[in-house]
This record gives C-alpha cells, structure tokens and sequence, in this order.
C-alpha cells in the first residue's frame, strides 16, 4: 500500500471519527468535517453540472450542431443569477416560471403514469402469493384503500360508519408510515456499517 494510499485512509478516518463525534456533543470537529462535506457536494455537482448540462447540453448543440434555439433556455438560466442582486431579482422569475411549470407538467405525466394508473391496476387484480391467488389479502387491499381514501374525504364529518372506517383508514397509514420508516432506518444502518466496517478493517488495518 502506497503512501497516498495509506493518507486518504486516515483521512476518511478522521472524517468519519470527526462526524461520529456529533454523538457526544456539538463540537468544532464535526462543525469542521460538516463544513468539509457540504463543500466538496456543493462544488462537485457544480463541476457536474458545468459539464453534463452546460456543455454537453448547450455549449455543444450550439457551437457544433447549430441547435442555436437552445439560446433561449440558456438565457433563463442566467436570469437565475439575478436573485444575487436585490435590483435584477424580477429576471429570475421567468426562469423558476418556466422551471416550475414544465417540472408540474413532466412529473405529473410521469407519476400519472407510473404510480397512479400502475396502483389502480394493481388494486383491481386478484393478489397473487407465490403464484395462487390469494382472496384474503385481496380483500385486505380493497379495504385498506377504501378505508384510507374516506380517511382523506372531509366534505363530511367522520361520525357514525364514517367515522369508524375512517378510523380504520388511520391504521392502514400508520401501518405504511411505519414500514417506510423502519426502510429508511434499515438503509441508514447499512451505512454505518460499511462506516464501522471502513473503520475496523482499512483504517486498524494500516496499523497492524
């Protein structure tokens, strides 16, 4: 192993040390390594972007392929800058209007689309469990789904019948809360393990 090797190793070590130490109290390390990171992120996606959509996407279309309508979106996106000086400020809205707009339009197509019609679909088929049909959870999808749209319907107060499928509504999402959480929290895990694991088995290892 290369000397160079070895330093970026104790480098990530130290950071990683100096992030773990936010458990133990606010401290000037962890200030230090947080500062570090939101730095390299900040200027590595604007290295990204200077590349993948700047020159790629416009410098090139314009310059060698004559596409010189691209001009016009990259007019909007120096107007982006004027929300750096409080007088030009006015110039960055028309290019947020036309960001937001197309952005509203494109995820409502694509989530129209992929979740919504594909979740529908879904709803109305006989589940299957390990290739037979299971009437059970059918009927458990169908009332889950029921139960959480009248959830969701407020045109009338939840009394009476209502109110109790309302209520089982509650559970459903609580239910789907809960496994999105302890996802997120499986994932986060895993990250500190291969932290743990950088820890015991590069950094240690250096020194043995």
């Amino acid at each position: 192993m290369s000397g160079w090797e070895v330093f970026q190793i104790w480098l990530g070590a130290f950071l990683t040390v100096a992030i773990f130490s936010f458990m133990y109290k606010d401290n000037p390390l962890y200030k230090a390594a947080e500062h570090i990171f939101a730095g390299i992120t900040a200027g590595y996606y604007v290295a990204l972007y200077l590349d993948t959509v700047v020159y790629q996407q416009l410098w090139v279309p314009v310059t060698h392929n004559g596409r010189v309508w691209l001009i016009i979106p990259g007019i909007l996106g120096i107007f982006m800058f004027g929300r750096l000086w409080p007088k030009l400020t006015w110039l960055a809205r028309f290019g947020l209007a036309f960001i937001m707009g197309t952005t509203a339009g494109v995820f409502l197509a694509s989530e129209l689309h992929g979740n919504v019609l594909g979740q529908m679909s879904g709803t109305m088929q006989i589940q299957q469990v390990a290739g037979q049909p299971n009437y059970v959870l059918t009927a458990l999808v169908v009332i889950g789904l029921l139960a959480t749209l009248i959830y969701f319907y407020f045109s009338k107060p939840h009394t009476g019948v209502l109110g109790v499928t309302a209520s089982v509504g509650i559970w459903f999402i609580m239910v789907s809360f809960g496994a999105h959480f302890g996802y997120t929290v499986m994932g986060r895990v895993s990250l500190l393990i291969g932290r743990v694991y950088f820890l015991y088995n590069d950094w240690i290892g250096t020194m043995r």
